[in-house]
């Protein structure tokens, strides 16, 4: 299949043209169409791509593919799908072909093209695919080729700059470096929900997945290296370039006009036409570049790149000599070292390696072990000194050692570690892909081929998982192409038993009362949209939620001590002040869910659970108030004590004249020494409700309450407000404070015993006050008497001591500044009661 033009009178086609017109497409219908062919593609990917699909067209038992690291050929194959460097020499085959052929003038591998170029022909057709770039040199260097031009199905045109969250969706973002990929990729997974990543470095499997990514519509973006430029087909309307220079290997450089075209290419598929620009920090792209990519009119190239490829394999210096042969005509040009030849450079000082490298077999041998690709490029000796081991153990032994290939595999064989340490095992173990797939090198090549192959799908699918898992959040990507696919329909929505909020498959957060809660993974431009797709999918849920809470029962309502009104244990609505403290307002809690309408229905059923709650606890106030209304001279100290939530500190029983104490008194109503009040209020059901409503009209939090078992508790309590303590109930008895209910019935027993003079002090008076006895004449005196200290016995008496006595203060002091009652200013019942008292002075 290899010679001169000149000796074959098969013909030979050139299909030149820009990205997208089919040449490749062509070239395997022609192959397809021969009785055997071989097809080289610049990628393994490509390799690997095609022939799954020659397979379906002619099966797996006629089709055979040939890379460096794979090698699949069934014993009657007949079409060839390989990479350049692959292409089976010593096969003859009735149609041959090359894609991307411009690629001849390639620094690093161009040599390989341009010798497939100048050689390699079938027996009855050849077909060299590419960019019309290379024309003139194909005209001058293979004279009989016929030249068929191509153009470009759809159009290609320049957007301009865009910032990178305005990219429209199916963009391809391209950068020239694996730390800008990671940054954009990352940018995007922030604020477009992900991208896929296609680098040079990655294997044709997690190629392959992330590819499936974008093609599936998982992402809307993707993030690539000028890998992209070359034959992966997808679906892409626009190609942003995040930067127009790249490091080549051996300098930084700008991109050429060509290059710019052949990742700008990318977009626009078929009929489909595309478009192109810059974002990020990259500048334009310049207009006669530009016009160029645009009417894909781009320079000739001048030169190929060439390296003799008929070598001296006699001795060692002179297979280096053949290899460093001048270029033999006009058009031709060395290229860049290649790693095999810089291989052989540094083996060849080696006097080992010069010792046992003698005759033409083992030369070749050489050679051959000097060609195992450095996919590692870890910059040092070490790719040289595996080549060397290579050789020597072939040379020496005809095969390599079966444990030492079993442990070079297995020590890959890893599936932890970074992204970029997966990246750099996958090169590890693609080198003994190649070592392995060498049946004369290796014992059971097809069983070392699967192992290795084995452990490179398992690295393949940890880097895809590992590249997923940081640069695509698949809630996001899907709920914002969902969104812009819905147009303001319904989404798939549900809400679960427990208020979890699903959207279109995904978990987006969770309802509280009748507000969202955004799943707290979500921050910054995902927490937007979590919140717009659940704005979309809540529209009949919160209607739905109302009914629910105007059906719900009393018990599934609770306050907590900031005045907030749960249902279900969540907080949806608030007490504040209302127009008299037995009344207060509730208030619903901010929602953007709720209309005016629906509030309206939620505040009116809270409201009428508070005030059913309020009647509740309060039930014998609100009697009394009923059977005052008709007796005139009650009403007025009912209305007071209503508006004192049923205590008025401070009015005792001189206050009020004793037919109107018999009165209220019918009405359970008790004018005692200390307050009005009702004493079934004393309770503690109605003792919360009463702090409460106090604590609501005031605009404080409840304040807590001591145990209902207690009489007295220390009078310093700093965290109750000023009032609080007459209101609820406890009476200022000095160093404590006494519960009112308590505080009467004893002061009113002492009251009675002393009423003709001083009486013995009681015994057990301090342990009725929980108390100590030292503390006990300052209580009582609080109390309103005093206590006398017993005499003793004078000199000559005989007999038990006289006992201490307790006697009324002929003036009781107010025991306590009670704080003014909480009543409505201006109220009628209150200015009577005041022209009352001040009728009385």
């Amino acid at each position: 299949m290899f010679g001169s033009d000149s000796g074959f009178a098969a013909r030979v086609k050139a299909v030149l043209g820009p990205t997208n017109t089919g040449k490749t497409h062509l070239a395997i219908e022609r192959l397809l169409a021969h009785a055997s062919g071989i097809i080289g593609f610049p990628l393994r990917l490509l390799a690997r791509e095609n022939y799954d699909r020659m397979v379906a067209r002619k099966g797996a038992r006629h089709v055979a593919l040939i890379t460096g690291e794979e090698k699949i050929i069934p014993p009657d194959a007949r079409w060839f799908s390989c990479t350049v460097e692959a292409m089976p020499l010593d096969r003859k085959a009735e149609f041959v072909a090359v894609d991307e052929i411009q690629l001849c003038a390639d620094p690093d591998r161009g040599h390989v093209f341009t010798d497939r170029l100048l050689h390699a022909r079938g027996m009855v057709e050849t077909m060299f695919l590419g960019a019309e770039t290379i024309a003139p040199l194909i005209r001058r260097l293979v004279p009989s080729a016929q030249i068929e031009t191509r153009p470009r199905l759809s159009q290609l045109s320049y957007a301009g700059p865009a910032k990178l969250v305005r990219l429209p969706p199916r963009t391809a973002v391209v950068a020239f470096s694996a730390a800008e990929i990671y940054a954009l990729a990352e940018l995007i997974r922030r604020r477009k929900g992900g991208c896929a990543v296609v680098m040079g470095r990655l294997s044709p499997r997690t190629r392959n997945a992330q590819v499936a990514l974008y093609q599936e519509r998982e992402v809307d973006f993707l993030v690539a290296t000028d890998a992209i430029g070359m034959g992966l087909n997808m679906n892409v309307d626009h190609v942003a370039f995040a930067g127009l220079g790249k490091f080549d290997g051996h300098r930084p450089r700008r991109l050429a006009a060509s290059e710019v075209g052949q990742i700008a290419g990318r977009a626009g598929r078929g009929m489909k036409d595309g478009t192109f620009g810059t974002t990020t920090e990259c500048p334009p792209i310049p207009e006669d570049v530009v016009a160029a990519v645009e009417a894909h009119n781009f320079d000739s190239l001048e030169m190929l790149c060439w390296r003799n490829s008929d070598l001296d394999f006699g001795s060692l210096d002179g297979l280096l000599d053949s290899l460093n042969a001048p270029p033999p005509r006009p058009g031709l040009m060395r290229g860049n070292e290649a790693s095999d030849l810089e291989t052989l450079t540094a083996l060849s000082r080696d006097p080992d390696i010069r010792k046992l490298a003698h005759g033409r077999r083992r030369m070749r041998l050489l050679w051959d072990a000097c060609q195992i690709p450095d996919f590692r490029k870890l910059a040092d000796d070490t790719h040289a000194r595996l080549c060397a081991r290579v050789f020597g153990h072939v040379a020496t032994d005809t095969t390599l050692p079966t444990d030492w290939l079993a442990a070079q595999i297995a020590g890959l064989d890893r599936a932890d570690g970074d992204i970029d340490t997966l990246m750099q095992r996958l090169s590890g173990v693609r080198v003994w892909s190649y070592i392995a797939a060498r049946s004369d090198w290796v014992k059971d090549s097809p069983h070392w081929q699967a192992r290795a192959r084995e452990v490179e799908d398992k690295l393949s699918d940890a880097l895809h998982e590992s590249l997923t898992s940081r640069f695509v959040d698949r809630r996001s990507a899907h709920l914002m192409r969902r969104l812009e696919e819905a147009d303001g329909q319904e989404l798939l929505s549900a809400v679960t038993r427990r208020g979890e909020v699903v959207v279109e498959g995904h978990d987006v957060g969770h309802i509280e009362g009748f507000g969202f809660i955004p799943d707290p993974t979500a921050v910054g431009d995902e927490k937007k949209l979590v919140l717009r797709a659940a704005r979309r999918a809540l529209r009949a849920e919160m209607p739905r939620r109302v009914g629910m809470l105007e059906q719900a029962s009393d018990d599934a309502f609770a306050l907590t001590a900031d005045h907030r009104i749960t249902w279900d244990g969540v907080p949806v609505a608030r007490l504040v002040r209302g127009a008299v403290p037995l009344r207060p307002r509730v208030q619903v809690l901010d929602s953007e869910f709720l209309d005016g309408a629906e509030r309206e229905r939620v505040r009116g059923r809270l409201q009428s659970w508070v005030d059913g709650q309020v009647r509740a606890d309060l039930a014998p106030l609100f009697a009394a108030e009923t059977l005052a209304r008709d007796n005139p001279a009650l009403r007025g100290p009912l209305h007071r004590l209503m508006e004192s939530l049923g205590l008025i500190p401070g009015v005792d029983e001189e206050t009020l004249a004793p037919d109107l104490r018999s009165g209220l008194r019918k009405l359970g109503v008790r004018s005692g020494r200390f307050a009005l009040f009702m004493p079934v209020l004393m309770k503690p059901r109605a003792t919360a409700m009463r702090a409460r409503l106090w604590a609501v009209h005031r605009g404080v939090s409840v304040p807590v309450l001591p145990n209902p078992a207690l009489v007295s508790v220390p009078a310093d309590q700093p965290d109750w407000p000023a009032g609080f303590a007459a209101i609820s109930g406890w009476v200022d008895a000095g160093p404590i404070l006494l519960r009112l209910d308590i505080a009467e019935k004893i002061a009113g027993e002492l009251g009675y015993q002393s009423r003709r003079g001083p009486t013995a002090l009681p015994s057990g008076l301090a342990s009725r006050f929980a108390i100590k006895g030292d503390l006990l004449p300052v209580v009582l005196r609080q109390l309103g008497f005093r206590v006398l200290p017993a005499a003793g016995l004078a000199p000559g008496e005989q007999g038990p001591p006289a006992p201490a006595m307790l006697t009324p203060l002929r003036r009781r002091r107010p025991v306590t500044e009670a704080p003014e009652p909480i009543k409505i200013g201006g109220g009628p019942f209150a200015a009577l009661a005041a022209l009352k008292r001040g009728g009385a002075r």
